[in-house]
Parts: C-alpha cells; structure tokens; sequence
C-alpha cells in the first residue's frame, strides 16, 4: 500500500467515489468543484492505493490555533466500504502520524459525527481520545 496525494489523474475517478461514500450529498461534478474550493484554502486530498486500486481517501488542512498549536485536521476520512477492517485505514493514520511529525504539527485533530460508532471504535484503537464537544449551529 502507498499513500498519494491527489492530482488531476487516472485516479481521481476513483478517489472521488471513494469520498462519495462518506459525502452522499454531492455527485462527481459537485464534489471536485467543492474540493477545488478548500484546496485554495490549503486543503489537502490524500488516497491509499494498491495494484491499482484506491482503499481509502482522506481530505485534511494544515494549520495553526491558539488552542492547538501547529496540526493537522482530517476533515474527511474513508475506507472504501469493501476494505473496511482490513488495516487499511490504520495505515493511514499511521500515514498522518508520520506526515505531522515531519512538519513539526502537535497534534491531529478530526471530527466523527455522534451516530458513527465503529468509527469511534476505531479512532480510540488509533491512539485518539475524545478531547470536546463539538457544537454547531446549522441553520443560519
């Protein structure tokens, strides 16, 4: 397995259904003119690959907090569903892990909405800890 970061190539079809599985919300079109967005704004894209196929995809931004200090935040993280519990997605945290510390980042940070237990599950394996509430209001 090796990790990649996405470039307008062969395999961006398939990082984008990748993604598509975690963001039902958007099609193709709508999910790469989204992603051209947030990469203007440091976003960055990454995907697993192996004999040719994509296993998993990660969307994460580099930045610096008061609160945090210098770190990465995975906005969006996803095993292709047939690869799931295979090790794929701990080959990317470990992935992560290594990419922070070569760029001097304190921490990582990610979200998981309150209904996704095994991903809960996972993360706490990964070496995570709930660290806050996160709050939101969404119909502004």
């Amino acid at each position: 397995m090796h990790v990649y970061f996405l470039e307008n190539n062969d395999d961006l079809n398939g990082v984008l259904e990748t993604l598509l599985q975690l963001r039902p919300q958007y099609n193709h079109q709508s999910l790469m003119e989204q992603i051209e967005r947030q990469q203007a704004e440091g976003y960055r894209v990454v995907y697993v690959k192996q004999e040719g196929q994509v296993l998993a995809a990660a969307g994460f931004v580099m930045s610096e907090k008061l609160a945090w200090g210098k770190h990465i935040y995975i906005d969006d993280l996803v095993t292709c569903e047939q690869h799931r519990a295979s090790g794929v997605g701990a080959f990317l945290i470990n992935w992560f892990k290594d990419y922070a510390r070569q760029h001097d980042c304190q921490q990582i940070r990610l979200d998981s909405g309150v209904q996704r237990f095994d991903a809960h599950k996972f993360y706490l394996r990964e070496g995570f800890h709930i660290a806050s509430h996160h709050f939101a209001l969404t119909k502004l």
